[in-house]
């Protein structure tokens, strides 16, 4: 098998970074599925794990990357045959396992989940780790008789992977949503999404008493801290929110008062630790009921290994919106 170009993280006298080398398959981790790899993704965990800002990886050299779709060279387990579509996605995928930013993957055949009929390697990588999370959200949700009808559904960081699917798969369900984001500038791309509203976080009253109007009838937050304080006070009784991410804070400055007066559930998703037996289910449903309607429009920029460097700056500073989606070889 020919070497194979990867991008792989260093930690070099305590200074992480990563750089494009060549690679030969002697040098992935193990597993019994070789993956010839098509397209990967972009997600903040892959900007924090790259450039050391998050302490994600702790055995290095490592490549990074936590999501990877392709097709399989070589299997050891009968469940998966030589040039099946696949995905891999979650588990240590890219953190204490070499990930997806490279020519070839070899993982675990427990974690390898195949595409759904109708899906190609590129619409699972515009998906990815953010399409997953939302669908495991929204997996959560129904779980807990959260319904359209019960009001208005709010989702925090609007613009990010995670937000805009949510809004557009949302919507699609019959949800009225209210997008959430600092980027005001991008309410008209939200709302082409099908938010029917966009608010402005610096406007949001994140101050207050243990119980404000209820208005919401659940959410998907995004942010963490101040906002989920915020949501916890305002969502209405026997709402549901689900909490996915941090970047606003991992404090969470509340009372029990929302949890026992409103019956308000605050439900946590782990993408990662998903359970396998869930998996084929919930990318089945991303290839059917759970398709977004305006993948194209959510996928901002299509790149090279070679300039996910300056993807990772700008994602850390706030800078990108929707999916990013990298090119590895053609499908």
């Amino acid at each position: 098998m020919k070497d194979f170009k990867a991008y792989r993280v260093h930690n070099e006298n305590g200074q992480v970074q990563g750089r494009i080398e060549r690679l030969s398959l002697d040098d992935l981790s193990p597993g019994e599925v070789v993956i010839q790899a098509a397209y990967s993704s972009v997600n903040y965990k892959d900007a924090l794990a790259a450039t050391g800002m998050g302490k994600i990886i702790r055995l290095f050299p490592r490549i990074a990357g936590i999501d990877v779709a392709g097709h399989v060279i070589s299997s050891a387990d009968d469940r998966f045959k030589v040039g099946e579509a696949v995905l891999v996605t979650g588990y240590d995928f890219g953190v204490d396992h070499d990930g997806g930013y490279a020519g070839i993957a070899r993982v675990p055949a427990d974690w390898v989940v195949s595409l759904p009929a109708g899906m190609t390697p590129y619409a699972a990588m515009a998906l990815g780790t953010a399409g997953f999370t939302v669908a495991l959200c929204i997996q959560r949700l129904e779980d807990n008789r959260q319904a359209p009808d019960h009001g208005p559904f709010v989702v925090t960081g609007a613009t990010g992977g995670v937000g805009t699917l949510a809004i557009d798969i949302l919507s699609g369900l019959g949800y009225e949503v209210v997008a959430v984001s600092g980027k005001s500038d991008r309410r008209g791309e939200l709302q082409a999404l099908g938010a029917s509203d966009v608010i402005d976080r610096k406007t949001l009253a994140l101050e207050g008493p243990p119980l404000n109007w209820g208005q919401w009838g659940g959410a998907i937050d995004t942010v963490g801290g101040d906002v989920l304080a915020w949501l916890t006070r305002t969502v209405k009784p026997w709402g549901n929110i689900v909490s996915v991410g941090l970047v606003g804070g991992s404090q969470l400055n509340t009372t029990v008062m929302p949890f026992i007066l409103r019956g308000v559930s605050l439900l946590g998703v782990t993408s990662a630790g998903c359970p396998a037996e869930w998996r084929q289910k919930l990318w089945q449903r991303l290839a059917t009921d759970l398709a977004p309607r305006h993948l194209d429009r959510i996928v901002s920029r299509v790149v090279t290994l070679e300039e996910l460097p300056e993807v990772f700056e700008a994602m850390l500073k706030g800078q990108t919106t929707g999916r990013t989606v990298v090119k590895i070889s053609n499908e």
